[in-house]
């Protein structure tokens, strides 16, 4: 489940997931995002797991994609998670992205939407 939460800043594009994501959520996300990078240009990504369980195949297809056609469109991504491979997908998204990509536990929310400017 893809939850899009409205932010007071343009400029910083907030979501939260949650179960398996696949294609029909990023049907959703993809195009806000999209949308959001047109009328800003480089915005910040606050994402947020939930009860996260990864991927389906054509979800992290459509991932792969978002990513490799958006590389130098993020300032600032935080990732706010609580599970140790949350932390390591972190660490592996970086060379993918020119942004500052930071992980916070649960604990350290937060720290994060002050990261990205929440």
């Amino acid at each position: 489940m893809v939850e899009i939460k409205e932010t007071d800043d343009p400029k910083v594009f907030a979501v939260k997931v949650s179960g398996t994501l696949g294609k029909e959520e990023y049907d959703i996300l993809v195009p806000a995002l999209e949308t959001r990078i047109s009328q800003q240009g480089k915005i910040n990504l606050y994402w947020e797991f939930e009860n996260f369980d990864g991927w389906k195949p054509d979800g992290l297809w459509e991932d792969l994609k978002f990513d490799v056609q958006h590389v130098t469109d993020f300032d600032k991504i935080a990732i706010v998670g609580g599970k140790k491979w949350e932390q390591t997908i972190t660490q592996l998204m970086k060379p993918f992205t020119t942004a500052e990509v930071k992980y916070f536990e649960h604990e350290e929310r937060d720290e994060a939407r002050e990261f990205v400017g929440l």
